[in-house]
């Protein structure tokens, strides 16, 4: 009997875990940018180095009434694909061609990044209501994969 995890559940795990990093007040996001089944690097959204934490500074979002899914220039955060992002860049591997696993949709600022840094597909466990950030993947020819983690199902959404 085999009981090793697909790749799938295996850096979905992974980001997960990276999601308890978290410092976001309003909800814990983590990723894995993988290429070749080799990890290139981790994220998970919080404030920016050196930044006090939400949990110090107040939430801007909660403060402000902004629904899910709108006005994303108005947090303190950086988003688990963006930090994931970066520190590809920072510790010098090439996200092109790689495969970003994100406990969460991506939204529409992500997805410019995403589109940008040429990862050519997005599994996420859970959705996120970003129409536009939908629309610009599937533009790019992005694939966007809703994992279930119960069953290891996969759903194409674009």
């Amino acid at each position: 009997m085999n009981d090793r995890p697909s790749w799938q559940k295996y850096f979905m795990e992974m980001a997960k875990l990276a999601s308890k990093r978290s410092t976001c007040l309003r909800r814990h996001v983590g990723a894995i940018l993988v290429r070749d089944n080799q990890i290139l690097s981790s994220g998970y959204n919080g404030s920016p180095k050196n930044i006090r934490h939400c949990a110090e500074a107040g939430c801007l979002r909660q403060q402000n009434n902004v629904p899910s899914g709108e006005k994303h220039e108005l947090c303190r955060g950086v988003h688990a694909e963006q930090n994931a992002i970066i520190q590809a860049g920072i510790n010098g591997s090439s996200t092109k061609g790689s495969i970003l696993y994100c406990t969460h949709q991506p939204c529409s600022i992500c997805a410019k990044l995403i589109i940008n840094a040429e990862i050519t597909t997005v599994y996420i466990a859970d959705s996120y209501p970003d129409a536009l950030g939908e629309e610009l993947l599937a533009e790019a020819g992005v694939e966007l994969i809703l994992y279930n983690p119960e069953d290891e199902s996969l759903q194409r959404l674009i």
